[in-house]
């Protein structure tokens, strides 16, 4: 077993961990918002995490209704903006206390210069045939919603033009100088609506990343734009085998993904112009496969405990993708369990990758400070004079091997309260539950019952005492396990006559 011994002094500060960890989330296609399903599951997201902004495809692709025409008297045809599905969609969200991030895209068929389209719900990818329409598009959307919604709630919803136009799948050719020129427009089109609105790009994928966010920087550099933030995608598994609607794959070593990160930023402060200006991840997971099984699992959740760990330290936010698996890229999924890319399986089963966010939220919400942070552990300080920390544990290609924090803090003499909230194999996992009852593609409400009972943390309360100014603790982290715990100064005031150490000697 693998041990890890951690000291905490009073007065150490880890000034430069980073945590954002709820500023953004992903979506499938808008359209799906229309969905009962998608609602509740984005619902239990926000009660439990409660990300700030949500960012998905096919904001104006047909689905959504939004680009439409008419007759005339004398049979021409009229443009007409209709925004009914959009509202109902956006107002959802407000009601969730969640935001849009707004991804421009993709194209709606009228407007389009092909006939090229990517996914199950067939978003067209190429450029519009008339910029000019385009932006006319772009304006209308932003007024409107400007109209809804009051104009400083709006503008301060980011905008991304297009998604991943360095493939060709998303992007016709994937062409560069049709991309450049359809951010130039799209850019002044919505600084025209209104300058303080924010806009970035150019959303790219790995692989060619480099190369497109130079020369997209090349490009607003020489065209004297002055790019709001920067943003690109971040996933950790290459091609991986695929076996009938699945895929198997083997997760890169974490280092290759923090080396890749650091060249968006080497480049963006290469440029006086964009020096220290803001990258957003918009899109960040394991594999970019919607049936990876590996999204269903604890080791995702370790893995993704650790990434959260640092991508702070370069970028201002990054967009788990996605928040459920109410999403159709590929077509209407066949199993519950799946390999989807959410937080939150269907039937509202939380996987265990959820509870990393959940834990990452507390430490958002309840440290003040940084106190200790390694390749396994983050502890932040309390205001109560208590500590708040959370830990993960995977292996890669190795052995599976358990870990222990063997934790010393400086505290003032006492008693504590521990709490332990605990996600592994044996104590938190949905997808063994579901496997174990026959693995039903569309589990009954009984059956559901049972995968959601296991779909819990392991919680573990403790009385501690500090004495001479230090407190001690040993926690065990299971191999591919997440453990959240929190220390709290608790003065134990029994009622009269009451006695704990009796209660529990009575049999």
């Amino acid at each position: 077993m693998a041990e890890e011994h951690i000291y905490v002094k009073k007065g150490d500060v880890v000034k430069e961990f980073r945590n954002n960890v709820d500023f953004c989330v992903g979506t499938g296609r808008m359209g799906l918002a229309l969905h009962q399903e998608y609602m509740d599951q984005l619902r239990l997201v926000q009660e439990h995490i409660g990300f700030k902004h949500i960012r998905g495809h096919g904001l104006f692709c047909d689905d959504m209704a939004i680009y439409q025409f008419r007759e005339d008297e004398e049979g021409n045809k009229v443009l007409e903006y209709n925004f009914t599905y959009l509202d109902r969609v956006f107002d959802g969200y407000l009601k969730l206390g969640i935001r849009p991030f707004l991804e421009l895209g993709f194209m709606p068929e009228e407007l389009a210069s092909g006939g090229q389209t990517v996914f199950y719900w067939k978003g067209n990818v190429t450029p519009p045939k008339d910029h000019s329409g385009w932006c006319a598009l772009v304006k209308a959307l932003l007024r409107h919603l400007i109209d809804r919604y009051g104009r400083d709630e709006v503008v301060s919803w980011p905008i991304e033009v297009w998604n991943e136009p360095n493939l060709t799948e998303f992007w016709k050719d994937a062409d560069m100088e049709a991309y450049f020129k359809l951010f130039r427009e799209t850019f002044y089109a919505v600084k025209e609506v209104d300058t303080d609105f924010r806009v970035g790009g150019p959303a790219v994928c790995g692989g060619t990343d480099e190369i497109w966010i130079k020369e997209f920087l090349d490009f607003c550099d020489e065209n004297e734009i002055d790019v709001d933030f920067i943003t690109r995608h971040h996933y950790t598994c290459g091609i991986s085998e695929r076996v009938g609607h699945y895929t198997y794959p083997d997760p890169d070593d974490p280092q290759y993904g923090r080396d890749n990160l650091k060249t968006t930023r080497d480049i963006t402060d290469s440029y006086d112009r964009y020096r220290g200006k803001e990258i957003h991840i918009t899109e960040f997971n394991t594999s970019w496969y919607p049936r990876t099984v590996i999204h269903d699992t604890n080791f995702n959740a370790a893995y993704i405990a650790h990434q959260l760990s640092w991508l702070g330290d370069l970028n201002e936010s990054y967009s788990y993708w996605t928040f459920g698996d109410v999403f159709e890229e590929t077509g209407v999924p066949f199993s519950m369990f799946h390999g989807g890319f959410g937080l939150v399986a269907n039937g509202c089963v939380p996987k265990p990758t959820f509870w990393t966010f959940k834990f990452y939220k507390n430490l958002k919400e309840r440290g003040t400070e940084c106190a200790y942070r390694s390749e396994n552990t983050v502890i932040m300080r309390k205001a109560d004079g208590g500590f708040c920390g959370t830990a993960w544990n995977f292996s890669m290609g190795e052995a599976a091997e358990d870990l222990t924090l063997d934790i010393t803090v400086e505290a003032e003499d006492g008693e504590f309260s521990l709490v332990t909230h605990s996600v592994d194999p044996e104590t938190c996992d949905p997808l063994k539950a579901w496997h174990d009852i026959g693995e039903p593609k569309t589990p009954t409400e009984m059956q559901l019952d049972i995968i959601r009972s296991a779909a819990r943390p392991f919680t573990k309360t403790e009385r501690l005492r500090a004495s001479g100014g230090k407190l001690e603790k040993k926690i065990l982290i299971r191999d591919c396990g997440v453990v959240y715990f929190e220390l709290t100064p608790s003065e134990l005031i029994s009622d009269r006559g009451y006695d704990y150490s009796r209660v529990i000697e009575i049999r």
